[in-house]
């Protein structure tokens, strides 16, 4: 098997199993925070505002994916996991600077859970792994674009870069921005960040005072929000109320 069709069989199959790296992610994140915390329980409450430093982080690449979903075409740029799909080529707005803003939103959502661990080797693995991992779908989708729109993927990629955005070529969107698109389609994300940065801090606080209780601080707050807009959003989903 020739270089290129192992690499496109590799991301085909990592894209429908690629929501198992947040978990390996978050698993080894919270063993390297735990030992982290054991080793010296002073480490992270000296450091009082570095979590939101963090969240700032997570939260810049929610927003690159806001308007990436937000604008984008219908049937594109979605969760789906069972194949490729993209009924017709994005090429406006935050496509017209990056090839992939989805996974460079993802990266740095991931990447301020991965520097709460305050662990520069974990976080180096990390951006690796990333790496590795994302290159090889992003081939496969690009494979996939070029098989169905030929020449017009071509003549677009061929100027924009693959991850790493050229802010110098910006084309502003056409389309509507859709919030009910953002509202659906990203709300296992913005739930998952916010429970996840409420569990370190809960994880910290017990290690740290030896008492494991909830404390109603803005992390318990931010949960409780995130999960009752998950749950809101599920419910009018069912009721089919949008």
């Amino acid at each position: 098997m020739s270089l290129a069709k192992e690499l496109n069989r590799q991301g085909n199959l990592l894209f429908k199993y690629r929501g198992t790296l947040p978990l390996i992610i978050l698993s080894v994140a919270l063993l390297v925070f735990v030992l982290k915390l054991r080793s010296n329980n002073d480490l992270f409450m000296a450091h009082h505002y570095y979590a939101y430093g963090c969240l700032a982080v997570a939260l810049f690449g929610q927003f690159i994916r806001f308007i990436t979903v937000g604008y984008s075409a219908d049937k594109t740029s979605g969760r789906n996991t069972e194949g490729q799909v993209a009924n017709v080529l994005n090429t406006k707005g935050i496509y017209s600077i990056v090839r992939h803003p989805l996974y460079l939103g993802n990266f740095f959502m991931w990447l301020g859970l991965c520097l709460l661990t305050q662990d520069l080797w974990f976080t180096v693995a990390f951006i690796f792994l990333y790496w590795v991992y994302y290159e090889r779908i992003m081939f496969a989708e690009e494979s996939f674009l070029i098989n169905k729109f030929g020449d017009l993927y071509h003549d677009w990629a061929s100027s924009r870069p693959a991850f790493w955005p050229n802010l110098s070529i910006w084309k502003s969107p056409t389309s509507t921005f859709n919030w009910k698109k953002i509202l659906v389609n990203e709300k296992n994300g913005i739930t998952a960040l916010f429970s996840l940065f409420w569990l370190f801090n809960f994880i910290q606080t017990g290690m740290t005072s030896g008492i494991w209780s909830l404390k109603l601080n803005l992390w318990f707050y931010t949960m409780v929000v995130s999960m009752t807009y998950y749950i809101l959003i599920k419910v009018c989903l069912k009721l089919k109320f949008i």
